[in-house]
């Protein structure tokens, strides 16, 4: 199942590292299972701490019969017994009662248990996936607001993103909040009116606008780093290494990813980046990168000055202007 619309069934399996995408789709779970029935009757234990015959106890039919949720955290982790005990109640689940477990993903602990769950028709799986490139960022935005039946534009989603990068839960927080608003499309000035000023940046947010040719809005990005604490040494050293996996491949482009210590992925990138630079230019921005560095580690009295004047010719492929 989606994790943005998972039902009950007696035994659902939240599996992956995404800690924000669990815990939303148990707390929809408990939600739906407590609209069904006012006197559901919550459980929650450790998977770590598992006893033989809990399972059992827990889920076993009360007095009065009320519905039972029980939610079992940390199966990364789990006891033998769980494991034990666990196997003989997905082969015959309890009517009326709805079991959690939650594995990270983190270990193999319990694959008898995972791969059995897997292939039963009782159980239903939830898979939350970490996501890390902007890309699945800005997939994310666009189905949170799809799920609600709004439109967020694409600069607005951008702009989100801008806002929020670090943190997944803030980034939904804030298309919660988004959603609140009348407008039927929540356009890029709607999302500058709620969090206008707030942009997350690091190195790597710099090199991309300046290796796009974007010098205006890479030396924006520089000086609010700057402005919001951010040390020049690991920015100088963030760029230094994206500029060496262009010099690696400038004159090897047919080489394999693997025979530069590249992923595919970034052996693509860099190839689309090398794009109308000249081997004279990359040259110019591999002395300069030595000169920044030396300023930001005390060489010069205004590394800054440094920084933007080599941010400016990368954004330039090399040409420089002085």
């Amino acid at each position: 199942m989606d994790w943005r619309t998972a039902s009950p069934h007696p035994v659902v399996f939240v599996s992956g590292p995404e800690e924000y995408f669990a815990s939303r789709s148990i707390r929809s779970l408990r939600e739906q299972l407590k609209q069904l029935d006012s006197a559901l009757e919550i459980h929650e234990i450790e998977a770590a701490d598992y006893q033989a015959g809990q399972l059992l106890n827990l889920t076993s039919p009360s007095l009065f019969a009320e519905p039972r949720l029980l939610i079992v955290s940390g199966v990364e982790r789990c006891s033998d017994d769980l494991i034990t005990d666990g196997l003989d109640y997905i082969a015959n689940p309890t009517s009326d009662t709805t079991v959690i477990l939650r594995h990270t993903g983190s270990s193999v602990r319990g694959k008898k248990l995972v791969d059995a769950i897997r292939v039963n028709p009782n159980c239903a799986e939830i898979s939350c996936i970490a996501i890390k490139g902007d890309s699945e960022k800005l997939a994310f935005i666009q189905g949170e607001f799809s799920h609600a039946g709004r439109k967020v534009t694409q600069g607005a989603a951008k702009a989100l993103l801008d806002a929020f990068s670090d943190d997944i839960a803030e980034l939904a927080g804030a298309c919660q909040q988004l959603l609140q608003d009348s407008a039927e499309t929540i356009t890029e000035d709607i999302v500058d009116r709620y969090y206008g000023g707030r942009v997350e940046t690091n190195a790597f947010k710099v090199l991309d606008a300046a290796l796009a040719g974007q010098t205006g809005t890479a030396l924006g990005l520089l000086r609010h780093a700057l402005s919001t604490g951010a040390d020049p040494v690991p920015l100088v050293a963030g760029i230094a290494m994206k500029i060496r996996q262009l010099a690696k491949i400038y004159g090897n482009r047919n080489a394999s990813a693997a025979a530069v210590g590249m992923a595919p992925w970034q052996m693509d990138r860099a190839k689309k980046d090398l794009q109308g630079w000249s081997e004279d230019g990359l040259a110019l921005v591999v002395q300069r990168l030595a000169d920044a560095d030396a300023a930001a580690k005390g060489a010069e009295r205004d590394p800054v000055f440094t920084l933007e004047k080599l941010v400016t010719l990368i954004s330039e492929k090399g040409v420089s202007r002085v």
